[in-house]
């Protein structure tokens, strides 16, 4: 009798823990696991914002990776930046699922070669509503269910920059009004995500809360988003079936 071999995934962490998301899901490692995690997988944490990384020669072993949000900026150049960049750049010359959240969307995009910057329109935080672009209809599950997506979804948001433009060959697979980039894909296996799959609505309510008490944003701003926050509910089952299928090769290409 085979024994299934137990499937790896590896989630490379540019953000710390906040106090909140330490006190009530134990980190965001568990947040995300919670959010993309199946039963019988073997998820690690990288804090590649430490600079943990995962060893090169141990990367074949994993079935996919996931790039968390940030307070940094994609574009900027600490050295752990520059060296996410060539890991992710390895990750695509070896084909291996790549999904990018947020500040992980940004830094997939720069990393192969596209650009990302400052949102013109400022800061989006809250709740917003994603159109899927005429690309995401060349995709489908493998279990047939592509069909039960709607055209669109709404997702949570907390960025002030964006990807300016998708590097060549990437096809955009969804935008808002108030960012032209909300999902990209590149090949088979590199898929960005502007929004917060993984996110609750305490979590970014207290995060708003914190994005205001460091003068982030302004009070006015900040009492806007808690009050269309509540009255709002993101799309989460729909986009956790998107990134687990994608992430888990139960995404197909039908055509192009």
């Amino acid at each position: 009798m085979k024994v299934q071999k137990e499937k790896r995934f590896a989630l490379l962490m540019a953000a710390r823990d906040s106090d909140y998301v330490k006190k009530m899901y134990g980190g965001y490692f568990n947040v995300f696991v919670e959010a993309l995690g199946d039963q019988g997988e073997k998820w690690d944490l990288f804090r590649v914002v430490d600079g943990q990384f995962p060893d090169r020669d141990d990367l074949q072993n994993y079935e996919g990776f996931v790039i968390s949000g940030s307070p940094h900026d994609a574009y900027g150049d600490e050295y752990w930046i520059l060296e996410l960049c060539f890991l992710l750049q390895t990750l695509f010359a070896m084909q291996k699922k790549v999904l990018g959240i947020c500040f992980g969307h940004q830094v997939l995009c720069r990393a192969l070669g596209g650009k990302v910057g400052k949102a013109y329109s400022g800061w989006d935080i809250g709740i917003r509503k994603v159109r899927f672009t005429e690309n995401f209809s060349f995709y489908g599950f493998l279990d047939g269910s592509f069909d039960e997506i709607p055209p669109t979804l709404s997702i949570i948001e907390c960025h002030q920059d964006e990807v300016c433009e998708v590097p060549v060959g990437a096809q955009v697979l969804a935008c808002s009004d108030k960012t032209g980039v909300e999902m990209f894909i590149f090949g088979d296996n590199i898929l960005g995500i502007q929004g917060h799959p993984e996110y609750t609505k305490d979590i970014l309510d207290n995060l708003i809360d914190r994005l205001l008490s460091n003068n982030s944003i302004e009070k006015g701003f900040a009492e806007e988003a808690k009050l269309k926050l509540m009255k709002t509910e993101a799309d989460r089952k729909y986009w956790e079936k998107i990134c687990k299928s994608f992430l888990k090769g139960r995404w197909i290409t039908l055509s192009l």
